[in-house]
């Protein structure tokens, strides 16, 4: 039997699901299938954010072409609090770590909040990796609203099977005054620093205190308060709150990191929890391998992050498709320096689409990735070597002209490779160029 794109394979799984995971009962009909993807907004959001949103969005086409109704769902989670401070930020917000970052002032004085200047950002390039469009919600709009307000009235209702649901998944007993939601203190607007100390009436007393986090500490102002989990402001702990998302939003499927494929991971906790707890279907899960970069994690400290917005100064959006979309659970490194094989590695499959040479397999992984057509008979190798030498649009195209490689037809796609690969040559190429040089150098002799 032929490999299945693993997209239209979700797809299926997701349409001929039956029963809960962890129940004996039917999963109800979904009239649309609603398919989650979501990020915190502690920075500005790198390339690594974007990967379960398109491999969301592949499950998104998978589904329509099966003929069902589907669409993408974009999540903020923005009542999370400030951990650290990026580059790009002034140190003096220091004193905002444990702020939900929706509370924390932008840093640029152009936006209503912290998170809503990274936000924006994210989204001014987003679209245009997408085919989709996709709705967006706000976590702190979605507690200001009241919409999570009967979930947390199930789970306090529940509380005894909730405890016993999460000690399920702990090597530790669970503190004696655990409760699924955390207040916002009252004196000073953090979230990470109200320490429970006893439960009342479903009422939480608490005292701020400090909280550490792996390399920062969310100073406590030493408030004693008492808070309201269905009128004041606060938010559900993480292995509460994933499962309230996925009911409030009904989702029926979401993309997760390897790492919780095991176990014990939030994802199976949550999902307990939603179908245990609020008696709905946990979704189907699309984990995935985390994109390195040169072989490490994205990481701010180590200077590898890579931004969309900085992605598309050098490469069309189809090729990070491309990457998103080959195995999820493949693992994968990517280097500037391996920029041209990457474009080359996309002709290829290009080419053999339209020569009908792929697997159904591969023709779906092309089908899906392909946004642009960013796809070209001249390669990105041939014109990144002249680049390095000519830097300069016009000349390269009589260059081509001149080695017969231009071809009129592809006037547009050529000259938009031409300045992709004039900005990597000026940013990243240099080095690379010596390993393209021999070989692009015969072509244009």
């Amino acid at each position: 039997m032929a490999e299945k794109f693993w997209a239209v394979s979700k797809a299926e799984e997701i349409v001929k699901r039956k029963k809960f995971h962890f129940l004996d009962k039917a999963v109800p009909e979904f009239k649309e299938y609603v398919i989650k993807s979501s990020a915190s907004l502690s920075g500005v959001l790198h390339i690594g954010r974007l990967s379960d949103t398109l491999r969301g969005e592949s499950v998104v086409l998978a589904l329509k072409e099966l003929g069902h109704k589907a669409k993408l769902i974009w999540v903020a989670e923005d009542m999370d609090p400030l951990r650290k401070i990026p580059r790009n930020v002034p140190k003096s917000y220091e004193d905002y770590i444990g702020m939900p970052v929706s509370n924390v002032p932008c840093p640029y004085s152009c936006h209503r909040s912290y998170a809503e200047h990274f936000r924006e950002e994210y989204f001014e390039v987003l679209h245009e990796f997408l085919k989709e469009s996709f709705e967006s919600y706000s976590m702190k709009e979605e507690y200001a609203k009241g919409r999570f307000r009967e979930i947390i009235k199930e789970m306090i209702e529940k509380i005894d099977e909730l405890k016993e649901i999460q000690q399920k998944y702990r090597d530790s007993k669970l503190p004696e005054n655990w409760f699924p939601w955390l207040p916002i203190c009252k004196n000073c607007g953090k979230i990470i620093t109200p320490r429970v100390e006893r439960i009342e009436d479903n009422k939480v007393y608490y005292k701020c205190e400090d909280y550490r986090f792996e390399k920062t500490v969310a100073k406590g102002c030493g408030y004693e308060g008492v808070a309201d989990p269905l009128k004041d402001a606060g938010k559900l702990l993480w292995k509460s709150e994933w499962a309230a998302q996925w009911k409030r939003f009904k989702v029926a499927s979401e993309g997760a990191g390897k790492e919780y494929i095991v176990p014990n991971s939030a994802f199976w906790v949550n999902a307990e929890i939603c179908e245990r707890i609020l008696d709905f279907p946990s979704p189907v899960p699309i984990f995935y391998e985390h994109l390195l970069i040169n072989g490490e994690k994205m990481s701010a400290s180590l200077g590898n992050v890579i931004y969309p917005k900085e992605w598309l100064e050098f490469a069309s959006p189809d090729l990070l498709r491309y990457l998103y979309n080959k195995k999820p659970l493949k693992a994968r490194s990517f280097s500037w320096g391996e920029l041209p094989k990457l474009y080359d590695e996309f002709d290829r499959i290009a080419g053999k689409y339209f020569k009908n040479e792929l697997s159904e397999a591969d023709k779906k992984l092309f089908e899906y990735s392909n946004l642009t057509g960013a796809y070209s008979n001249v390669s990105f190798s041939l014109i990144s070597f002249l680049a390095g030498i000519y830097e300069d649009e016009e000349t390269i195209i009589k260059v081509l002209k001149k080695t017969g490689h231009y071809n009129e037809k592809e006037d547009e796609k050529i000259r938009r490779r031409i300045r992709y690969a004039i900005s990597w040559v000026k940013k990243h190429g240099k080095s690379a160029l010596r390993i393209i040089e021999d070989g692009e150098a015969a072509k244009v002799k």
